[in-house]
């Protein structure tokens, strides 16, 4: 491997040599490096990625600015751990509370959440959010980057948890209102639905979280799940003729937006799209 770049020369002299980038969790996937490789070489860019394997949080940060590796992805349970040892920390990334996504400009680090970024532009490749009704299911830690999203492009949010405290307390957070779980999908309040619970996946509870007869033709859903790429939900959805987003929309725009911090550049989708379907079939 050829020398990675100087965290402390100029970024745009740094391009002609080799730059790292990579990922760090505790079980490291290669879903994020297909992505970004794909864009690397479409782009012919002299950038490279490497999921690492961390169990020491605090020394892979005092690596990153020691070797020069100009962006880090974070998993869980290292997005709340990553941010009392970042310089700074992006606005919205600090209202969520959560890290996704470090970039190291000469040594300084900042951090950053793609995954609210995913999530509003896979919905806006198909509506509008200013003003619309949405209904969130799920209060965990996926759920608050979506709900701050979707507060942050103007859309009216009721979270929907079974633990309603919970939902209460993001709802709270986010301007919203919350609702208890059961039977919140049956309402006709709400224009768009989506899914920020583990529902649908498969290795966990792969059945959908909303009975198929609360789905309507005048529905946006978009399942965040993306194991497997189609789940039950949205299957369910089109079935019954609503429109419906998979969460590999979401999981390829968060990964385009990391891509756009750590490469300036504009990522080529279509390359790192045909990538990520690759990896999950």
């Amino acid at each position: 491997m050829h020398r990675c770049t100087s965290s402390t020369a100029p970024f745009s002299q740094a391009l002609g040599r080799l730059t790292l980038c990579g990922s760090i969790s505790l079980h490291p996937v290669s879903t994020g490096a297909a992505m970004h490789l794909a864009g690397y070489r479409a782009l012919g860019i002299d950038f490279t990625y490497i999921p690492f394997a961390v169990t020491d949080v605090e020394g892979a940060t005092r690596g990153m600015r020691a070797l020069g590796i100009r962006g880090l992805g974070v998993s869980m349970p290292y997005k709340q751990a990553v941010i009392p040892l970042l310089d700074e920390i992006d606005p919205v990334a600090a209202r969520i509370g959560a890290v996704n996504t470090i970039v190291n400009d000469g040594g300084r680090l900042r951090g950053y959440n793609t995954d609210w970024i995913g999530a509003v532009r896979a919905l806006e490749e198909v509506t509008q959010l200013r003003g619309a009704r949405v209904l969130l299911l799920g209060a965990g830690g996926a759920a608050r980057a979506v709900a701050f999203g979707l507060a942050e492009r103007g859309a009216a949010v009721t979270v929907a948890n079974r633990d309603v405290e919970k939902a209460r307390q993001l709802a709270a957070a986010v301007g919203g209102t919350a609702v208890p779980l059961d039977g919140a999908a049956l309402s006709r309040d709400h224009g768009i639905l989506v899914n920020a619970t583990s529902r649908g996946m498969a290795e966990v509870a792969p059945r959908s979280p909303v009975p198929e007869e609360a789905l309507r033709e005048d529905l946006l859903v978009m399942d965040i799940v993306y194991k497997p790429m189609i789940t039950e939900l949205v299957e369910s959805a089109r079935r019954r003729g609503a429109t419906a987003v998979h969460g590999g929309r979401m999981l390829l725009h968060q990964a385009a937006e990391q891509f756009r911090l750590y490469t300036g550049r504009e990522p080529p989708l279509d390359a790192m799209d045909e990538a990520l379907r690759a990896q999950l079939g």
